[in-house]
């Protein structure tokens, strides 16, 4: 069978590649999260570790879009950024357990994994902010340009969510804390990272067929 029926799922298929594109999508927001309370320094420049991560999920969101439509990549955007929230209340209730004495890590846990609410709500905020731009660029590059060249729609909606994502978090989490001057220098520094990471990210694109009737 050939044409747009035969990329639609049959009955009983299990959708493997969408599982599959969902899970990572969720996963890479959750180690990314976790792995921003490393602060590391990089050409003289501070930014968190899960820099080096959450710009996958840009890409990853664009391969959800492509197999599975625009509402799925809605709908993972919208359950990833409450999985975030959870964790993060969930790691809050942790840190306030009372400690086994003999465990001897009390204070450590809570200074690490214990939420700074303000970073997280300004992450997750960012988050869905951005990779919800990030869909309607993208939906508007497949259905209003062309569907031709993968690599140019990832780069296209990337290069207005990455930004706006690190704008929202720079400011919203730093804002009314640190200099302007310093907000704009992580600001700086999440881009470059986060720019670096999305070029290489960009043939991931062509990983997984597209389904016509979901763009």
């Amino acid at each position: 069978m050939d044409g747009p029926a035969a990329n639609r799922p049959q009955p009983g298929v299990l959708p493997v590649a969408g599982i599959i594109l969902v899970s990572l999508y969720i996963a890479a927001q959750i180690i990314s999260d976790v792995a921003s309370l490393k602060i590391a320094l990089l050409a003289g420049l501070s930014v968190d570790a899960g820099t080096f991560i959450y710009p996958i999920t840009f890409t990853l969101r664009d391969l959800v879009h492509k197999r599975l439509g625009k509402q799925a990549a809605r709908l993972v955007i919208v359950l990833a950024g409450g999985i975030n929230l959870f964790m993060a209340a969930f790691f809050a209730f942790s840190a306030r357990l009372p400690g086994d004495p003999a465990w001897g890590l009390e204070r450590e846990f809570a200074s690490v994994l214990g939420p700074v609410w303000r970073i997280v709500t300004a992450s997750i905020a960012a988050e869905i902010v951005a990779e919800l731009v990030d869909t309607e660029v993208y939906h508007l590059w497949v259905t209003r340009i062309t569907r031709r060249h993968q690599w140019a729609r990832v780069l296209a909606s990337n290069a207005v969510s990455v930004p706006l994502d690190s704008l929202i978090f720079c400011w919203a989490a730093f804002g009314a804390v640190l200099p302007p001057a310093t907000v704009w220098s992580i600001f700086l520094a999440n881009l470059i990272v986060k720019a670096a990471v999305t070029v290489l990210s960009i043939p991931g694109i062509y990983l997984v067929r597209e389904r016509p009737e979901n763009t």
